[in-house]
């Protein structure tokens, strides 16, 4: 095993470790003067990050003010210049409150991840609780690039035998099942994985994306989290460096 491979394998089973969480204590949601929730009904919720329960919630500071390079209203375009929705028709652009739901479900039960696919150094500097960093240009190498490789067998898929020409056909012919299969891998036991960048003017993750689906990756397992650190922050939810 790579040490490529070996660091990543451990920092996602410590991230969707699906161990006991803390129970939510009691609050007062949205009463006067009490909790400003995740969203109606929600105050906050746990993740595992590096193999501890982190809470996510939202500033409770009403006059807090965002500032840095998350506050920046522009910058220099190219390359910082606002991308479309959806990375692809098929792949879902999703919003904060399916991140949470995401957060609970799919990351709790081990079934998803979430990828960080920016660089390591704007990885250090702070990001969404659960993630794991997979940068774009591992995910954007070829299919027989060896970091590719490792991130598709972290991601659950597994190589294929050499699949000979009648196995072929008759996949062909739908007399073999072969849905979310390529003549190299088999994706059908795949996680679901949400990928961010740093907000909507960043490529990173639009091109991870585009590098999985190149791959064959199922576009239906692919959501694209368009906000990225920039909204996520200006709704004063948490981060963890």
């Amino acid at each position: 095993m790579s040490m490529f491979k070996a660091i990543l394998a451990v920092s996602v089973m410590m991230s969707v470790f699906a161990g006991p969480v803390i129970a939510e204590e009691e609050v007062a949601v949205g009463s006067q003067g009490g909790v400003i929730p995740l969203y109606k009904g929600k105050p906050f919720l746990h993740v595992i990050h590096n193999g501890r329960s982190v809470k996510v919630q939202r500033v409770q500071d009403t006059d807090f003010e965002l500032h840095g390079y998350f506050a920046k209203t522009s910058r220099q375009c190219p390359p910082f210049c606002l991308g479309p929705m959806d990375v692809h028709p098929l792949v879902e652009t999703i919003g904060e409150i399916e991140i949470f739901h995401f957060m609970e479900n799919q990351l709790r039960d081990g079934t998803g991840m979430m990828i960080d696919a920016r660089t390591p150094e704007w990885h250090a500097k702070g990001t969404i609780p659960g993630s794991v960093n997979i940068p774009f240009t591992t995910l954007s190498k070829s299919i027989d690039d060896l970091e590719m490789i490792e991130a598709l067998e972290l991601f659950g898929a597994k190589p294929r035998e050499p699949v000979g020409a009648m196995t072929k056909t008759l996949e062909e012919w739908g007399v073999l099942k072969a849905e979310n299969m390529t003549d190299t891998w088999d994706f059908s036991q795949c996680k679901e994985l949400v990928l961010w960048c740093n907000g909507p003017a960043c490529g990173q993750s639009p091109r991870a994306i585009k590098g999985l689906l190149e791959v064959g990756y199922p576009p239906e397992k692919l959501h694209y989290y368009r906000g990225g650190m920039q909204v996520w922050q200006l709704y004063g939810l948490s981060t963890i460096n």
